[in-house]
């Protein structure tokens, strides 16, 4: 049995921005992405506003508080 954990919008983080992409998932409405390597090392891949992926790059860090969206810090 596997204990996984979705990032969820309660949950904090903050790390480096390694990789930026984007796609139309539902062929409606387009969905920005940010991978996002962790100080811990572990790499995870969320989703962001179109507002914060165009003000962005990679190697920038990204800081995720409980309840708020992810800003560039």
């Amino acid at each position: 049995m596997s204990n996984s954990h979705k990032i969820g919008r309660d949950d904090a983080w903050e790390g480096v921005v390694v990789n930026l992409s984007r796609g139309m998932l539902d062929g409606s409405n387009m969905y920005h992405f940010a991978e996002i390597r962790l100080a811990q090392g572990d790499t995870i891949k969320v989703r962001i506003g179109r507002g914060l992926w165009k003000s962005i790059a990679v190697g920038d860090r990204i800081v995720k508080r409980p309840g708020a969206d992810p800003v560039k810090g």
